[in-house]
């Protein structure tokens, strides 16, 4: 059917407008100019901000990541020994199963199922733990930054091993608590000096506020305390009426016989105790967790809820499913073979390559090696020439407060191959030669 030329649809003009006319500029017209000013931001620090600075481990990262450089600097977990398949299975069953909670925000607290299944990993260790004891952190670095929140005020005391992680020092003294480090010798922390220090600071009217000690396979010294002397630490602690933080993420990387007994099984009520699976496990889930007495655990609980509402319930879902269904143990023990084969290469390259006056420790388990060079020598002098010559490692002086440790250098062996930690060690040797 044709329309009549009168209903055929024609086509509607569009005005287009014309050019808008641009005013003048006149000459006295103000101008707007956008000006960039520069914000000295120091000034709006606080103190807390001001103390924060660099650790030498930190700071060594990205150095030591650099084509040709053998790092035996960062104590980094071989990931490599954990299937990647299995890990994938176990986050797409959890997705799956319980994505409804695992996508969710969850309990500051931590998820419940995990909670339990942390206090069966603790009781290899001795630990009698009830879950509503337990609190699952980001990994056991946020456990100290939550435990410095809540016990320490400005000007409060620490002690802790001399030398000790040099993360906690950096969380003790943001926190704005000084830190008192007591002699250390192969057997751990001196429990006479210990003493000596807890009276000298309650008759300076400054006491302890806590004692933070890593009694098993010590980071930076690998130095283990032996049953006796935990006793004997206790003792002191409980006389003086001080705390103890016992933080233990290398306890179950023992390379001989069973776990070593932790300070918190003796005594549960005074030790607060940090574990993660960062080092057993994968750094990259960030689960740790903290056990302490109902109070403590309270207060640690609302402020995690201040600092991040809950933890990501899909890494702990994750890490719950990994323990209920995989033969976790086994496995460690698979772990604890690598890393004693990668202890041996380190401390046979140490004996071939090193001149005579360097000396070390030897770890029965965790990742570390504490050297110590000949008198007159200098760790942070020598780092540069050690990076030069392909190899890096932590300078002793980053595991002290007050600048001690020059003398001293951390090596760890946990995550080069065998053959590559040979190599660096024989380049460190020959820089050492060196600088005689």
């Amino acid at each position: 059917m044709r329309l009549p030329t009168e209903l055929k649809p024609r086509p509607v003009p569009v005005p287009v407008p014309a050019p808008a006319a641009v005013a003048p500029v006149s000459a006295t017209a103000p101008v707007s100019v956008s000006v960039s000013v520069s914000v000295s931001w120091e000034r709006y620090f606080s103190r807390s901000a001001h103390a924060m600075v660099p650790s030498e481990v930190r700071s060594l990262f990205s150095v030591a990541a650099r084509p040709g450089i053998v790092s035996l600097a960062g104590g980094m977990p071989d990931v490599s020994a954990l299937p990647p398949d299995t890990m994938a299975g176990i986050v797409a069953d959890v997705v799956r199963e319980h994505g409804a909670t695992a996508l969710q925000y969850g309990s500051a607290q931590g998820d419940p199922g995990l909670r339990e299944r942390i206090c069966s990993v603790m009781a290899l260790e001795g630990i009698s733990a009830r879950p509503e004891d337990v609190m699952v952190t980001v990994g056991s670095q946020q456990a100290l930054d939550l435990l410095a929140r809540v016990l320490l005020d400005p000007g409060d005391t620490v002690v802790a091993e001399g030398p000790t992680y040099v993360t906690a020092l950096g969380t003790f003294k943001a926190a704005g608590a000084r830190v008192v480090q007591v002699a250390m010798d192969r057997a751990g922390v001196v429990p006479d000096e210990l003493a000596a220090a807890f009276r000298r600071l309650a008759a300076e009217g400054r006491p302890a506020k806590f004692f933070y000690t890593v009694p098993t396979f010590q980071n930076p010294t690998g130095a283990t305390v032996p049953a006796g002397r935990r006793a004997r630490i206790l003792e002191v602690c409980r006389a003086a009426g001080v705390l103890v933080v016992e933080d233990n993420p290398y306890g179950l990387l023992h390379y001989d016989g069973e776990p070593t007994r932790a300070l918190a099984a003796d005594d549960p009520e005074r030790v607060v105790y940090l574990g993660s699976f960062s080092k057993t496990l994968a750094p990259g889930l960030r689960v740790g967790w903290v056990h302490a007495p109902a109070a403590l655990t309270a207060k640690l609980v609302l402020a995690a809820e201040s600092a991040m509402l809950s933890h990501s319930a899909l890494a702990q879902l994750t890490v719950d499913r990994y323990l209920r269904t995989q033969p976790w143990r086994e496995r460690l023990a698979d772990f604890r073979a690598g890393y004693r084969a990668r202890r041996d290469a380190m401390l046979r390259a140490l004996s071939a390559s090193m001149p005579a006056g360097v000396s070390w420790t030897v770890p029965d388990g965790g990742f570390f090696i504490w050297l110590t060079l000949p008198e007159g020598m200098d760790s942070r002098e020598l780092l540069p020439h050690a990076l030069a010559a392909g190899v890096a490692f932590v300078p002793g002086t980053g595991f002290y407060a007050d600048g001690r440790g020059a003398r001293h250098l951390r090596l760890s062996f946990s995550y080069p191959p065998a053959e590559r930690i040979d190599e660096g060690v024989r380049r460190l040797a020959a820089v050492i030669t060196a600088h005689l």
